[in-house]
């Protein structure tokens, strides 16, 4: 009569770092902003590994969900974001792993060249842990 489900283990969260907003631009950068998202932009991602994740995992999924994000931006009409930050959690179940990534910014419109582009702001606090 009734179908019970087996017992799933909840996933454990193993580690947890974030970056609260950031600026990718400085003043004594020439940025023409004609432009300001009302409300910051998220993207979040979930990236299912088999294995122990390592700095490089990690590493290459925060930058992959930026990757992503930016891809939002410009079909949004904005060409970068003045602002950035993101969070990664690392989560385990049994021999099962998983990284999940939200990075977040708020989306401008410039005008003219960019400054070329820097990397996710504070990779640097991903080598301590993974």
């Amino acid at each position: 009569m009734f179908n019970f489900r087996r017992k799933e283990v909840p996933w454990e969260v193993v580690e947890s770092k974030a970056v609260d907003p950031v600026p990718m631009y400085y003043d004594d950068e020439e940025l023409d902003i004609v432009a300001v998202g009302e409300d910051d932009i998220r993207k979040s991602l979930v990236f299912d590994i088999k294995h122990v994740p390592r700095t490089n995992d990690v590493r290459n999924a925060v930058v992959f969900a930026r990757d992503q994000l930016m891809q939002g931006v410009v079909k949004a009409g904005y060409s970068t974001l003045l602002l950035e930050s993101w969070r990664v959690t690392t989560h385990r179940q049994h021999k099962r792993y998983r990284i999940e990534v939200e990075y977040s910014g708020r989306p401008v419109r410039a005008l003219g060249k960019l400054p070329s582009r820097r990397p996710p702001p504070f990779m640097a606090i991903l080598q301590s842990s993974w």
